[in-house]
């Protein structure tokens, strides 16, 4: 047993060995900011259900959108993430979910977030500068892909107002005789069209115009595609898309068809005999797109294409 003096000078060492370390610890403490701190500790359950409460209000899918953005973070698909709740973000990987939430809290589209979004089956690159890909604009390629498929010897297509490339891009990924051409009214549109013609391989094969609508372009063309403004002016200012994408890709004027009305009257020289022409319209233009078409291409068999949700949403023009 030791000497009462003896475990007396004991507990004062351990008490200046305790002080010691307590003061390491609050230097330690000083020279990690806290957020760093919790960066090292933050789980992807914890990130999951943090992006979900911020998003409540803002998003449709709060739970569906934070699971989009934690899988792009992670570099992983949903499944992965949803399965793994106990993994951690990496430091880098937290200042990219901060980054990101801080986006999505002031409003600004999950695509622009991601700076990609999913179009028919392919990942395609967008900026603030292009309208976002929707998956009822997948019946116009699928359409023009079972055209093709039924015509192989006609191979010239046009792609006006491509916007990010989408629809040109998919074309041509699936067909790769196809030759393109794709306009555009917008630089910066096309800049983003030119980054997914590389991401594809497809570069060799696209001729990129900046054009109003077909002014200039290298016809006759086989094929003509336009996914072009037709939302008509004053309804604008109701859509919540209105003030997340360029207004410059919804805004079809006073009716909704007057880029629509142009891109016919051009086509009517630029698509060659037995062509056909697709172009998406908005369903209040179930009868006014058809008359319109039959007036600016006479003699033409033309029709009105329903979407998955049922609306009237691709005129179908055959000459």
């Amino acid at each position: 047993m030791l000497h009462p003096y003896a475990l007396n000078q004991l507990s004062k060492k351990v008490k200046v060995q305790i002080g010691h370390l307590r003061w390491r610890h609050s230097k330690l403490l000083e020279s990690r900011p806290m957020d760093k701190i919790k960066i090292n500790n933050l789980s992807v359950g914890q990130a999951l259900e943090d992006t979900r409460k911020r998003l409540m209000g803002l998003s449709e899918n709060p739970s569906l959108d934070a699971q989009v953005v934690l899988a792009h973070i992670l570099g992983r698909d949903r499944a992965w993430a949803l399965a793994h709740p106990e993994a951690n973000l990496s430091a880098a990987q937290m200042q990219q979910w901060e980054q990101a939430l801080a986006r999505l809290e002031s409003e600004e589209a999950l695509p622009y977030v991601l700076g990609e979004w999913e179009f028919y089956g392919l990942k395609i690159a967008l900026t603030p500068s292009v309208l976002i890909p929707r998956p009822e604009t997948e019946l116009l390629v699928e359409t023009a892909l079972i055209w093709l498929a039924a015509n192989p010897k006609r191979r010239r297509a046009a792609d006006v107002g491509t916007g990010s490339g989408c629809i040109a891009v998919a074309l041509g990924v699936h067909l790769p005789d196809l030759e393109l051409t794709a306009s555009d009214t917008s630089s910066r549109a096309l800049e983003v069209a030119r980054s997914n013609f590389a991401r594809y391989d497809l570069l060799d094969r696209v001729q990129l115009v900046l054009a109003d609508l077909m002014e200039g372009l290298p016809g006759p063309f086989d094929l003509i595609c336009a996914n072009l403004p037709y939302i008509p002016s004053s309804r604008l200012d109701e859509l919540t898309v209105a003030r997340r994408e360029p207004r410059l890709a919804l805004d079809g004027r006073a009716d909704g068809l007057t880029l629509i009305r142009g891109l016919l009257r051009q086509a009517k020289d630029a698509l060659s005999p037995g062509g056909l022409l697709l172009a998406e319209v908005d369903d209040s233009h179930e009868e006014s797109a058809p008359a319109l078409a039959r007036t600016q291409i006479p003699g033409a068999t033309i029709d009105l294409l329903h979407d998955l949700a049922g609306k009237p949403r691709l005129l179908r023009v055959q000459r």
